[in-house]
This record gives C-alpha cells, sequence and structure tokens, in this order.
C-alpha cells in the first residue's frame, strides 16, 4: 500500500518530480567529476614522472614536487659529479619551463642521449626523433589536442618549432625540446631544472640518495617510486580545501531543491494528510511515507548522476583530450550516500511538520 501510495505521489507532480531528479543528478555529477579531475590529472602526471625510467630525481633546494612550479634552475655541471657516484648508471638534466597558452603544461628541455639513456627511448607514432635546434617533439595526446601532426609549425614561446615527431605518451612531458635551444630562449645558459638518475639497479636508490644528499647538501632528493602516493589533493596546497568547497556547494544545492519540494508536497497534500490520519495512520507512518519518497526520489537522482558524470566526462575528453578525469566506484557509492544524506535531512523537516498536523484542521484546509 505505501509503495503505491508514493510512487503516486511521485507521478502526481511529474514536474516537480524530474526537477528534484536533475538537482540530485547535478549534485552527484559534480562531486565525482571534481573528484575525478584533481584525481586524474594529478595521478596520470604521477604515471608520465615514472615513465621517465629514473630512480631518483635531484631538483634544487626548496623546489615543490610538482614539476615546472618554482623550481629556480641550477648548474648543469652537477651532472658530471653525479655520474661519478657508485651505483650510478646514467643521469639526464633536463630544463622545464611552463607554458600558459591556452592552458598550463610544462615543456621539457632535455638533452637527447642521456634522456634516451635514463628513458629507454621514445615510442614513436610518426616522425622521427629531434636532430635540429628547432625540432620539437609531441606525445599523441598533445597533438590531438594542439591538433598538430609531422611537419606542422608550433609557435612556442614566441619562437617557431618544427614538428618532426609524434610519440606515445607517458614519458614526463608532453611536449619535448632541445636542452641548448631552450635555455638560450630562457637565458639559462648551463642550467638545468632537474636531473634524472638511474641506478645500476633499483635495490641501489636508497645507497645513491644518501651520496647525493652528502654530495649536495640542501637540494631536493626524491625517489620516484613515491610520486604516485606524493601527488595527492592533500598534497597540493589549497586543492583539498577545493574540493571540499565544491562538495559543499553541490550538497547545499541539493539539500535546498529536496526541502523546496517536500515542503511544497507537505502544503499540497495537506488535505491527504488529513485523510489518512483520520484512517488511523499514526506520524510515525507519515514521516516514514515522506522519507522514503525522498529516498526513490534520491535513488532516481543517483542513478540519473552517474549518468550525467559518464557524459559529461566524454564531452571533456572530446573537447580537451589532455585531460584525465578519473571516475572510481569507491567515489559514485561516496557521492550517491552524501546525496542520500542530503536527501534525509532536507526532507526531515517537511516530514516532522506533516506528521504534527491536526486531521480535523487538515481535512478543512483549503
Amino acid at each position: 500500500m505505501m509503495g503505491e501510495l508514493i510512487f503516486r505521489n511521485l507521478l502526481h507532480r511529474p514536474v516537480r518530480t524530474l526537477i528534484g531528479i536533475v538537482a540530485i543528478a547535478v549534485e552527484v555529477a559534480l562531486v565525482v567529476l571534481i573528484v575525478g579531475l584533481t584525481s586524474g590529472i594529478l595521478t596520470e602526471t604521477a604515471k608520465r614522472i615514472e615513465g621517465v625510467g629514473a630512480d631518483i630525481m635531484l631538483q634544487p633546494p626548496g623546489a615543490g614536487f610538482v614539476l615546472g612550479l618554482g623550481s629556480a634552475p641550477m648548474p648543469i655541471k652537477i651532472g658530471d659529479k653525479i655520474k661519478e657516484l657508485k651505483y650510478v648508471q646514467y643521469v639526464a638534466p633536463t630544463l622545464l619551463q611552463t607554458n600558459s597558452t591556452g592552458g598550463l603544461e610544462v615543456i621539457y628541455g632535455i638533452d637527447k642521449e642521456s634522456f634516451t639513456a635514463v628513458s629507454g627511448g621514445f615510442v614513436f607514432v610518426s616522425g622521427h626523433d629531434m636532430e635540429g635546434p628547432d625540432d620539437v617533439l609531441l606525445d599523441d595526446w598533445a597533438a590531438k589536442a594542439k591538433h598538430l601532426k609531422v611537419g606542422d609549425t608550433y609557435n612556442l614561446f614566441n619562437h617557431d618549432w618544427n614538428v618532426v615527431g609524434v610519440v606515445e605518451h607517458g614519458k614526463g612531458a608532453r611536449v619535448f625540446v632541445p636542452l641548448e635551444t631552450l635555455q638560450d630562449l630562457n637565458q639559462s645558459r648551463d642550467k638545468t631544472s632537474i636531473f634524472w638518475i638511474r641506478c645500476t639497479r633499483p635495490e641501489h636508490t636508497e645507497d645513491v640518495m644518501a651520496e647525493l644528499r652528502a654530495l649536495v647538501p640542501g637540494y631536493t632528493v626524491r625517489p620516484i617510486k613515491d610520486m604516485l602516493s606524493t601527488y595527492t589533493s592533500t598534497n597540493i596546497p589549497g586543492l583539498q580545501i577545493f574540493i571540499d568547497s565544491m562538495i559543499s556547494l553541490a550538497v547545499v544545492i541539493g539539500l535546498l531543491v529536496i526541502f523546496l519540494t517536500m515542503y511544497t508536497t507537505v502544503l499540497e497534500r495537506t488535505r491527504d494528510i488529513g485523510v489518512l490520519k483520520s484512517l488511523g495512520a499514526n506520524p510515525a507512518f507519515i514521516v516514514r511515507a515522506l522519507l522514503m519518497e525522498s529516498a526513490l526520489l534520491c535513488l532516481g537522482g543517483i542513478v540519473a548522476g552517474v549518468g550525467l558524470s559518464y557524459a559529461a566526462r566524454s564531452v571533456f575528453l572530446r573537447i580537451f583530450p589532455t585531460l584525465s578525469v578519473l571516475i572510481t566506484a569507491g567515489w559514485i557509492v561516496r557521492a550517491g550516500l552524501i546525496a542520500l544524506l542530503g536527501t534525509v535531512i532536507g526532507a526531515s523537516y517537511p516530514a516532522w511538520v506533516a506528521s504534527k498536523k491536526d486531521a480535523v484542521e487538515a481535512l478543512t484546509f483549503d
């Protein structure tokens, strides 16, 4: 009986029911997409750094773990001393330069031979490796996003580059240029932002790190194997606050819509509530009926929200091919629970008001 009553109540005002479902769907989609976007970008960036193939990276003192942000160049001659250390096999200096045109990205200025030795070399989709000072390599995601192919000219840092190769993504950056050319453009001759260090064996990483700390005290030494655990929203200043704020905003929107929907429902059904009470329905029955109606509304919103999340991700990736949106089952469940909690809170007061209505007054309500 109660199930049929709830179902008919939802169909009685289809537009209002649809608005409620859409509001909850937007709430769920916002939570899933915000978390998916931030975690996807961070995870994908960390995997690309791991893909360089190094065991250790050496940065200047005070350098942040977000590469390309706030790391001052250091003397490239340090690399010669690093090569002399026991258990060091290869060292690749890389100059990082941030490009904010058309989005934020970090450009790698690399020495072709040493970077190939550390990383194992690029896998070419088309074209060939850099040969001239104005050559540039793009990974396949960047080439698709920038609509560039081998033979095109790419203007970067007010300098025209020749696109000579498109490579598979996963080797640190998405754009690679010759180290010396970027040094000249950046006025950083004989400077580098980072040293990628490959050990003779992975188990020698701790020994090499200890030697590096003794060789260049104060410099930042990080093992690459820890990058995935380091690149999280809690380690990015202000990012977790932003995520929490957006989730709170989504919850408030859903809560208010549910509150208004259910409160209006109670006002419109005052006579119906009076009839139910005159037939013997107790306050608990009224509260349960309204909360179950809200829960069913929420369930429809959660299902719609999951579908909206995947649809929005598809649109984002079509417009911005270099984005990575990681939608996980864990956060889908969390978003659903958040929406359900907001729904229960939003419907509780209207349900309480309905349960307290006097049967005689409710029957005379016009």
